[in-house]
């Protein structure tokens, strides 16, 4: 794998240095030339009277030996060849995060490392951008890193997401799609994505993330320089914070996942005890004013205890849970039965007496009427809030996507750990040192393309620059969305959310402590309110639904370009900037 990628980038580089060298201009005035005595020619002389100490004018060198031009054609080749090695870059950092992950697992490494690394590449641009040079150089280059920032939030959450909803589209069926179905085609309202009820609290996370763009903007209604200052530093320290706290919430998310599914996978086993006792009982478990019939229950209690001791052991709940079928789950007997005895033991003689069993038998029905929702049932029917709270259960425990079955991503036994670890070192290695080395002549180049064709460094940025730091994980966005299954259109989305948080608390907190500390000013209205538009509707749109049709592609679509749009008539029609 590593060869795969180490021969295109040292082979890039090697044309680069030897067939483009720095371009030099020389400019002339009139009295550096020598009269031929006629003076009636229109053309220009040629003959330069002092041509060493004519005027010249040459592009800076990026550590004094790479390659720089100052045409429009020049630097657009060197736009796709530094950006061509950001590329590689990102793309080495990230399979050198996939592998560590192999090796060790979500918690510290899956929850804190891997989303700094994955944000790295724009980080280093961002930072670079505005880091060398005098103040004016900097407030002038530094719009290449609020470029990137917006360009990579806004063409993952349009272009990317919208791509991914397109070719993950399966058949919808009661609004949730079909694994593994597309019997309908392109079918705007009959086929979409489903995802899980995780996917929807990224996208809540992703929300909360754009508060430090909502504080350093509404702070700059304050007249003085040094308000605004305080400003960004406030938004600063408030960005840095609620970095740390997701990378927290990050490094502990496996273990508050599990514990919730562990609480659905309970519930459901209590749901199929009560279909099961359901259709066992001699009689209603309510009676007819809506509370447990206590003779019934007893009657239940003696027919699970075979032995008829007077008490259920632990062997014979076993009995009854294997006894049940559950449809669709994954659970450990045991562990199922040691939750049971650990609702009704309240003697903690670890046996169930029938005083025990009625009490715990009636908290689970009042519990199931409260869930279904069905407290209202009486008489004959009232036993259908059982089956209401069998239906729920099963749909909590799909949205969490608990199903207990492989996940598309895998952390196992590792043939070979001492390679992997020796491999996936050196790939972080080495992308961390080529998008080190290589942020900043790509700036430099952007920049340059600017001042030669007239573009704003922005809109450059804003278009170019995310297609190279984001180019592996947008493919391979697409790439898992593109399995059709649930599971991956949850993971698919969640990363697409987990990377644009990552853009709004770390690359946002590189970019303030970048203007605070240059003393730069913020004059970035227009691109924060992209952000914002386009984080809320995506994080609205997607909070409070975990089914997409696929009309939704063309609003994620649309976005893009009218994103674009919004900050070329604020800039230069309104005047913003």
């Amino acid at each position: 794998m590593l060869s795969r990628y180490l021969f295109p980038s040292f082979l890039f580089l090697l044309l680069l240095l030897l067939f483009f060298s720095p371009v030099h201009s020389r400019f002339h005035s009139s009295q550096d030339l020598i009269s031929d005595g006629v003076h009636h020619r229109t053309g220009s002389p040629s003959v330069l009277l002092n041509p060493i100490a004519a005027e010249e004018s040459s592009c800076d060198q990026t550590y004094g030996f790479l390659p720089c031009t100052t045409t429009a054609l020049g630097n657009l080749f060197l736009i796709i060849v530094y950006g061509y090695l950001m590329y590689l870059a990102a793309t080495y950092l990230s399979n050198g995060s996939e592998l560590l992950l192999q090796i060790l697992g979500p918690g510290i490494i899956g929850g804190l490392f891997l989303p700094i690394l994955g944000a790295l590449p724009d980080a280093l641009l961002i930072l670079v951008s505005g880091l060398s040079g005098t103040t004016e150089e900097a407030q002038s280059q530094v719009s290449v890193g609020m470029g990137l920032l917006a360009g990579s939030t806004v063409m993952l959450l349009t272009a990317i997401w919208g791509s991914c909803v397109v070719v993950g589209r399966c058949d919808l069926h009661d609004s949730v799609a079909v694994d593994g179905t597309n019997t309908k085609g392109f079918s705007l309202t009959g086929t979409g994505v489903s995802t899980d009820i995780w996917t929807c609290y990224a996208a809540w996370i992703m929300a909360i993330s754009v508060i430090p763009f909502i504080v350093v903007q509404l702070l700059q209604i304050l007249n003085s320089t040094s308000g605004r200052h305080l400003a960004i530093l406030i938004a600063l320290i408030l960005s840095i914070l609620m970095l740390v706290a997701y990378c927290l919430y990050q490094v502990f998310q496996p273990w508050i996942q599990q514990r919730r599914i562990d609480y659905v996978k309970h519930k459901r086993v209590i749901s199929g005890i009560l279909q099961n006792l359901k259709q066992r009982a001699l009689g209603r478990l309510l009676s007819d004013e809506g509370e447990p019939n206590v003779d019934v229950i007893k009657k239940l209690f003696r027919a699970i205890d075979e032995n008829h001791d007077g008490y259920l052991s632990d062997i014979e709940l076993k009995a009854l849970v294997i006894g049940i079928w559950f449809e669709e789950i994954d659970f450990d007997e045991d562990d199922a039965v040691k939750k049971i005895i650990e609702d009704f033991d309240t003697s903690n003689d670890y046996v169930i007496s029938e005083d025990e069993f009625i009490a715990g038998i009636s908290k689970w029905l009042n519990e199931a009427k409260r869930v279904g929702g069905s407290s209202t049932y009486r008489g004959p029917g009232s036993s259908k809030f059982i089956q209401d709270f069998q239906l729920q259960t099963k749909r909590e425990h799909d949205l969490l996507g608990a199903d207990g079955k492989q996940s598309d991503k895998v952390v196992g036994d590792v043939e070979n750990p001492r390679w992997t670890s020796f491999k996936a070192v050196l790939m972080l290695l080495l992308g961390t040192l080529i998008a080190a080395a290589f942020a900043d002549p790509l700036v430099d180049a952007v920049d340059d393309f600017s001042d030669a064709t007239g573009i704003p460094t922005f809109f450059i940025s804003f278009i170019v620059l995310p297609l190279a730091t984001n180019a592996s994980e947008s493919v391979t966005a697409i790439i898992f969305a593109s399995r059709k299954k649930q599971k991956t259109a949850s993971l698919t989305f969640s990363e697409l959310y987990g990377s644009v948080t990552m853009n709004n608390v770390l690359c946002l907190s590189v970019f303030l402590a970048l203007v605070y500390i240059r003393g730069l000013t913020w004059d970035f209205s227009s691109e924060v309110l992209v952000i914002l538009i386009v984080c809320l509707l995506v994080s609205a749109f997607a909070s409070f639904r975990t089914t997409f049709p696929l009309w939704t592609c063309l609003v994620a679509f649309i976005l893009y370009p009218l994103s674009l749009a919004l900050v070329y008539v604020l800039d230069y029609v309104f005047g913003w900037s």
